[in-house]
């Protein structure tokens, strides 16, 4: 069990959900996706054939894990590509939608595109199940009557959460579409959260952001929200940087004991 206390859960009148790697491990599935696209990408990319200018130094090494956590994780998915690429000193036209690029080349939404081809394959062919220690905590706010929401920056989040039978859960969803479509900003900043506890009728002062991201964790500070819980699937220590409250390896260790 973690050293961390357990929430006091009567404080709070609702908990704001990220999914990928909070929920469900999802984001082993993003990682992959994302490292098989940049890297087929920054295989095939020649320096300089988007006028990217000679004083900018190309960087075409392998995409590895920490360009995730620094440049991606967390992020709604064309933004996550433009960050990437400005770090690698590449840059490339907006584009339109569509996974193969079209005539012009590759574009930062025809990568996000295909990236996200590669997820939606995945979960189709594979299905997700959850954390046990996640559901765990799920039903002991639903015991308590706890009004529940999932914010995600992924537009896939409706179909993971069908796909690992937690769509029951929660009274509102905001996911990369309902953030396009009402125009809020992506983490690291709090619109996405504070919508979600509009939606669900309370203040960022009564609600619990819980994150495994960064981006997430500081969306919740900048958010002025009543907790942050941070999930430690491997960034424990930016995440207690980024401002966490609390940080746990299992969402379970915030149960209380004698709990239902």
């Amino acid at each position: 069990m973690s050293a961390e206390p357990a929430v006091d859960w009567s404080s709070f009148r609702a908990v704001l959900f990220d999914l990928d790697g909070v929920l469900t491990p999802t984001a082993e599935v993003h990682m992959r996706a994302w490292s098989e696209m940049f890297n087929q990408f920054l295989a095939a990319y020649e320096p300089g054939e988007q006028g990217t200018g000679a004083s900018v130094r190309v960087d075409t090494s392998p995409y590895t894990d920490a360009d995730y956590f620094a440049h991606v994780d967390g992020k709604p998915r064309y933004e996550g590509v433009r960050d990437f690429l400005a770090s690698r000193g590449i840059v490339l036209p907006e584009g339109e939608s569509g996974a193969d690029g079209g005539a012009g080349g590759p574009t930062v939404r025809s990568l996000g595109d295909r990236k996200n081809a590669v997820v939606q394959d995945v979960l189709a062919r594979d299905g997700v199940a959850p954390y046990a220690g996640s559901v765990a905590l799920l039903d002991h706010l639903r015991h308590r009557g706890v009004p529940l929401a999932v914010v995600s920056s992924s537009a896939n989040a409706p179909a993971v959460l069908a796909a690992s039978g937690l769509a029951d859960r929660f009274t509102c969803v905001v996911d990369g579409a309902v953030a396009r479509d009402v125009g809020l900003p992506g983490k690291p900043e709090p619109d996405t959260f504070l919508h979600a506890a509009a939606v669900l009728g309370v203040s960022a002062r009564e609600a619990v952001v819980v994150e495994d991201a960064v981006s997430g964790v500081r969306a919740g500070v900048a958010g002025a929200f009543g907790l942050v819980v941070g999930v430690d699937r491997g960034a424990g220590d930016a995440l207690r940087a980024a401002g966490a409250d609390v940080v746990v390896p299992d969402l379970a260790d915030l149960l209380p004991d004698g709990r239902p």
